[in-house]
């Protein structure tokens, strides 16, 4: 229940605001009517691709699954996706990931060692890039569409046999609509800053990937930013204002008369 806050771009000032069903991204600007500095509330390209319909495979996976059942795979899935995302970023800094590190749960916010499957999913990564032998030109980049009003983190750039590309890890067995126009959304907010070109591609790395000998699975994925560009048309109708709603909580709960009464009877009996 938790609003996390993390600062991921100190030279430009951006900080992640997640909540329980919302993503923003703030950057430092002007207000447009005094002119004076504040914080500006961008959404996430998750949060906007979130919207996009799903398909009728998701729904029948929803309905075999259940309600219930699947909101607890999705949030287990997105702390082992987050815990084997920050590994591989080890990697790709040149750093060694060993089966005992620790990495912070996001769900207990808790650090705790890598589970077999998580360290299976990093060992997988490790046998790509080894084979690949991909040049890692940058990695976890903020990026920014003032143009389009989005923001989000791209997993890496990297230049394979001299083509460049723009991959998104993932550790789900599925490839799924949303998660492709995310990516175009990467591509699209890289190019209008100019740090990259429109013939670079995309692609996403599934590791972990459990339906072949090599545990992990590279995709190319088609640009499909006018389908990204549709989802953020229904966000803008469905999310509530331009800026991170209030769903503060406070730090404990308690029933006010019911300990007015304690402290009552107590003086009684003391009397």
């Amino acid at each position: 229940m938790n609003k996390e806050i993390i600062e991921i771009d100190a030279k430009q000032g951006i900080f992640r605001v997640t909540t329980t069903d919302e993503r923003w991204y703030t950057s430092p600007g002007k207000n447009q009517g005094t002119g004076l500095p504040e914080y500006q509330f961008i959404p996430s390209v998750t949060w906007i691709s979130s919207h996009y319909p799903k398909g009728v495979a998701f729904y029948k996976w929803l309905s075999g699954t259940g309600w219930d059942e699947s909101q607890a795979l999705k949030n287990a899935g997105g702390n082992r996706g987050s815990k084997v995302h920050k590994a591989i970023e080890n990697l790709v800094a040149g750093e060694v990931v060993r089966m005992n590190d620790k990495y912070k749960n996001n769900s207990t916010g808790n650090e705790e060692e890598l589970t077999v499957e998580e360290y299976q999913a990093i060992m997988s990564f490790a046998n790509w890039a080894n084979k690949v032998k991909p040049k890692f030109l940058s990695s976890e980049i903020t990026v920014v569409s003032k143009e389009y009003g989005y923001a989000g983190t791209v997993d890496c750039v990297a230049e394979i046999d001299g083509q460049v590309w723009i991959i998104d890890w993932k550790t789900s067995q599925n490839i799924w609509p949303e998660m492709e126009i995310q990516i175009s959304a990467y591509k699209n907010a890289l190019c209008e800053m100019k740090k990259t070109t429109k013939d670079v591609k995309l692609a996403v790395l599934q590791v972990g990937y459990k339906r072949n000998k090599n545990y992990y699975k590279f995709t190319e994925i088609d640009d499909q930013f006018e389908l990204f560009l549709a989802a953020r048309s229904i966000w803008k109708k469905e999310a509530s204002g331009q800026h991170p709603s209030q769903k503060d909580y406070p730090m404990e709960v308690s029933l006010g008369y019911v300990k007015e009464q304690k402290e009552k009877k107590a003086k009684k009996s003391k009397a």
